[in-house]
């Protein structure tokens, strides 16, 4: 069976805005959901569509704050913990302060470097002040070292700096056959010792 649509297209021809109480009912059904969809749809993109812009914002805010508030509150939990660890790491990093020589204190350094090495039973061929190296928070303080003498001698020497009072740290351990003996070796390495940049000021 044939459906004849002609009947109800005939009812959209001619139809102007002016006259829109003489619509027939069908065009106005048509246009009454049309203007529905069309004030729905604007509605939409000026209201809704911000609210839910404004919602998902929010949200995202909710879940950083929680966050925050959990980290907060773990602080705030074990705050007497942290305050007792934040006191230890002071006194640590003022012991460590106190091991690093003061400006007037580091020409005695090489005194003690040189007891050092002649108690070990070495030879100084040369101990002499690098160029310092301004790091971020500390100087390093460089001393070239060569030395002659025995391999059981040098360990002496190198456990002896590691318990002088002042933090001195041993680098570029170079070691040859000394030219005066084949029984003697040749030592050349770099020590290093650190100043507080503070405490330069």
């Amino acid at each position: 069976m044939d459906l004849d649509l002609s009947k109800y297209t005939e009812q959209f021809d001619g139809l102007e805005l002016d006259n829109l109480g003489e619509w027939p009912i069908l065009a106005k059904i048509v246009f009454t959901i049309f203007m529905a969809v069309v004030v729905a749809g604007v509605s939409y993109i000026g209201l809704v569509s911000d609210k839910i812009t404004t919602l998902e914002s929010v949200k995202a805010n909710e879940v950083t704050l929680k966050q925050e508030y959990e980290s907060k509150y773990h602080v705030a939990a074990n705050l007497e913990l942290f305050q007792q660890q934040m006191a230890e790491a002071e006194n640590i990093f003022a012991n460590q302060l106190r091991s690093l020589p003061e400006s007037h204190e580091t020409p005695g350094l090489l005194d003690d470097i040189t007891f050092v090495g002649t108690t070990s039973g070495l030879d100084f061929v040369k101990l002499n002040w690098q160029p310092e190296i301004v790091k971020e928070i500390y100087i390093e303080l460089p001393i070239d070292i060569e030395v002659i003498g025995a391999y059981h001698e040098f360990g002496s020497f190198v456990s002896k700096i590691a318990g002088l009072p002042r933090i001195v740290t041993l680098h570029d351990f170079t070691i040859d056959i000394a030219q005066v003996s084949s029984e003697t070796l040749n030592l050349k390495l770099q020590a290093k010792t650190y100043r507080y940049q503070e405490a330069s000021q």
